[in-house]
């Protein structure tokens, strides 16, 4: 048995079998599986970056894990899950990762943990997804225990490790997004005129769904190993403790997620009602600026109809055409009083139908705000004639 120098696990390829003894690493073969799990006092750590069919067999044959687990490995699972068996637990958990165009990707995590070994199994990645995303927690354990940071001396012990890992990059995700929060609260308050309103909602929401997604992540796996301390009997009491452990702080992700998403939703609703009520505030003005409009052509139509009258009378009795009471007083009387007649029935009949009249300005209030004037008196008021 060769005992290699530290080194990183590399990306993909064959499962790696190693066994984890006086703070150093030692790479085994396949073969020598069974050898290995024959000894209680080992702690072997398999890692299979993909569960092909070869693994598949291992899982089965040589472990004899349940068809419905190692099933489990093989697809792709959308939430965490727990099986708990008479000497060995099986867990799926969920860890995120951010793609292009705000997506979260749910980067899955397989453990078969016993009395003396762990199997991590790294599930099916969206190809989106690089490969070296899947290894992160994996790597930074195996990483420091090569370099003899850590001593670990039991498998649940190395489980602990690496999903401790997993929350620490939660965390560090959630802590980055309330930054970022901070930073689009302040672009509102400040009440800024944005260049681009509906591009600027759309990234408050992309930073929201950031945190509702770790959300759902933690409160899924907060769940999974909450039963697992609960219905793991074989676990010793120290170990317990450490499951109950990993159940705590991913509450804690989810209050901290929780906590960070409903602050961005208050400036989401803050920004979405001072925008509608600006939207609403210009409508009005604008609707008033044609009422006012309206009003000001009623106006002119009667004056130009009213004036039409005398241009009429004029032009008819200015024909060069003979007619009764030309070139005579009386005609020259006579089309005066036509003229005078006809402009002050016209006159009296638009104030009679209101397009003379010039309504009084009343202030309105939507919302809070000081609107435009209507041109409309409220009801039980009386407006002033021109």
């Amino acid at each position: 048995m060769l005992r290699h120098p530290p080194r990183m696990r590399s990306v993909g390829g064959d499962m790696s079998v190693m066994q984890v003894c006086d703070g150093a690493v030692e790479r085994h073969g396949t073969d020598d599986l069974p050898r290995l799990l024959k000894d209680p006092d080992a702690l072997v750590w398999v890692d299979i970056p993909v569960c092909d069919q070869p693994a598949a067999e291992v899982l089965l044959g040589v472990f004899g894990f349940d068809k419905i687990a190692v099933r489990e490995c093989v697809e792709r699972n959308h939430v965490s899950k727990l099986h708990v068996y008479d000497d060995h637990v099986f867990t799926v958990l969920h860890s995120p990762h951010l793609g292009k165009g705000g997506h979260v990707h749910y980067v899955e995590l397989d453990q078969f943990v016993g009395r003396n070994f762990l199997v991590t199994v790294h599930g099916p990645l969206n190809p989106a997804v690089k490969p070296e995303v899947a290894f992160l927690d994996t790597n930074a354990v195996l990483d420091r225990i090569e370099k003899q940071h850590l001593r670990v001396e039991s498998p649940f012990q190395l489980s602990h490790l690496i999903v401790s890992s997993q929350i620490r990059r939660e965390l560090d995700l959630v802590a980055s997004y309330a930054e970022e929060s901070g930073r689009l609260e302040q672009q509102v308050m400040l009440g800024g005129d944005l260049e681009d309103p509906e591009a600027f909602l759309e990234e408050l929401f992309q930073v929201w769904y950031v945190l509702l997604a770790v959300r759902t992540m933690a409160i899924h796996s907060a769940a999974t190993y909450d039963r697992f301390a609960r219905l793991a009997r074989f676990l010793p009491e120290t170990t317990r403790a450490e499951v109950a452990d990993v159940a705590d702080r991913f509450e804690m992700v989810q209050t901290m997620a929780d906590g960070q998403r409903e602050f961005l939703h208050g400036v989401i609703e803050f920004y979405q009602t001072r925008t509608s009520t600006h939207t609403t505030i210009a409508s009005e003005k604008s609707a008033s600026q044609a009422v006012q409009q309206n009003e000001d052509m009623r106006r002119i139509t009667a004056w130009v109809a009213i004036v039409a009258v005398p241009t009429a009378v004029t032009s008819y009795f200015g024909q060069n055409v003979p007619f009764p009471g030309a070139d005579t007083a009386a005609g020259v009387v006579v089309s005066a009083l036509l003229m005078l007649v006809f402009a002050v029935a016209l006159y009296l009949g638009f104030r009679r139908k209101g397009w003379r009249r010039r309504n009084l300005p009343y202030l309105t209030t939507h919302s809070g705000y000081c609107v435009a004037a209507s041109p409309f008196p409220p009801a039980g008021s009386h407006a002033a004639g021109a």
